[in-house]
């Protein structure tokens, strides 16, 4: 159900102001500007956004780095794949994590794609034609539904393919955030065995008191990264996105400053 862009060097920018409607829970937390984040972008030569909501320790601290552009909304890119899986799991498109799911032999310019995948892999490697192919099972109007269930982002299914990266569906760093929260607490409407198999495939990396559970996302214009850090003190969530003018030169920055950030709150080890 889940397909990527092939075509980065065409893919737009969805830029659409949200207009201050958030839900409930972020209309009434209470948001810390962190005016400090800016060197980790400077230091980076990076212009973005990046929104963290600490819930360690009983309590929810939001902060912010530019929250002007926190709450417009961009293309998700491949960070979509975290509900599009959940949808090809609902759907019965997919079964479970051991299916497999054969490569068509077209060759394709990431090596890790041209092989036959499963959803780990699909999800580790962003494996676009395994997103593609699920996204002509599931159909049009069943995305639609389900984007209207999640109430993710403006919700829309439509423009150009993939309406996730080329099309009109756009989300904001705060609508990431609320969106991760609720698949953290299996509070999606979903099965809960799918939201934890889902969560199980986004494991990034892992200490001895932590778990990195994360997604990256291109547009060719716009970079995210996006998910949290579970400690046993409670989970810190984040989403964060960039300009990459410089297309992949740019990439890493994404990555590079949030977990600078991170760092700086002792959100991931130094």
């Amino acid at each position: 159900m889940i397909f990527e862009n092939k075509n980065v060097n065409r893919r737009h920018l969805i830029l659409f102001p949200l207009p201050f409607l958030a839900s409930k829970a972020l209309i009434a937390a209470d948001i810390q500007e962190r005016a400090d984040w800016s060197r980790f972008f400077i230091e980076a030569g990076a212009t973005g956004t990046v929104v963290v909501v600490d819930a360690r320790h009983g309590r929810e601290s939001t902060f912010v780095h530019d929250a002007e552009r926190a709450h417009r909304r961009y293309t998700p890119a491949s960070t979509f794949k975290i509900p599009h899986s959940l949808f090809a799991l609902d759907s019965g498109v997919l079964r479970d994590e051991f299916q497999r799911i054969p490569w068509d032999g077209l060759k394709r310019p990431v090596e890790a794609w041209n092989a036959d995948q499963d959803l780990r892999t699909a999800m580790r490697n962003s494996t676009v034609w395994v997103y593609e192919r699920f996204a002509k099972q599931i159909g049009m109007q069943r995305e639609t539904a389900y984007l209207q269930l999640l109430k993710y982002g403006n919700a829309v299914a439509t423009g150009s393919a993939p309406f996730w990266v080329e099309g009109d569906l756009a989300i904001s760093a705060h609508e990431q955030i609320a969106f991760l929260q609720k698949l953290y607490r299996n509070e999606l409407g979903f099965r809960v065995d799918h939201q934890r198999l889902v969560k199980d495939v986004l494991i990034n990396e892992a200490g001895k008191e932590w778990i990195l559970r994360a997604k990256t996302g291109w547009s060719g214009k716009i970079g995210w990264w996006v998910g949290w850090v579970e400690w046993p003190s409670g989970p810190v969530f984040f989403a964060s996105n960039i300009d990459t003018p410089n297309r992949l030169g740019d990439l890493p920055k994404r990555i590079d400053v949030t977990r600078n950030i991170l760092r700086s709150i002792d959100a991931l080890p130094r």
